[in-house]
């Protein structure tokens, strides 16, 4: 798989992880690494557009990411 395209400009990444090292790699290498299409972060973005992710949305939190997608429509 290929890098994920929002991977450099990804604020969860890039902010706030800074301080789980190893939480962040196994998240990375799982969705930012992997199919980034099972990245919440990533389907509330393609979804609803990068303003509309919230800042402390975990890539795992698929359900969350789907309410939000639900409730935007």
């Amino acid at each position: 798989m290929a890098e994920c395209e929002c991977l450099s400009g990804c604020i969860f990444f890039n902010d706030k992880m800074a301080d789980k090292p190893a939480t962040s790699e196994m998240l990375k290498r799982r969705y930012c690494l992997g199919d980034s299409r099972e990245c919440a972060r990533f389907m509330v973005r393609a979804s609803l557009g990068k303003d509309k992710v919230p800042g402390n949305l975990y890539p795992n939190q698929k359900d969350k990411a789907l309410e939000l997608i639900k409730e935007a429509r």
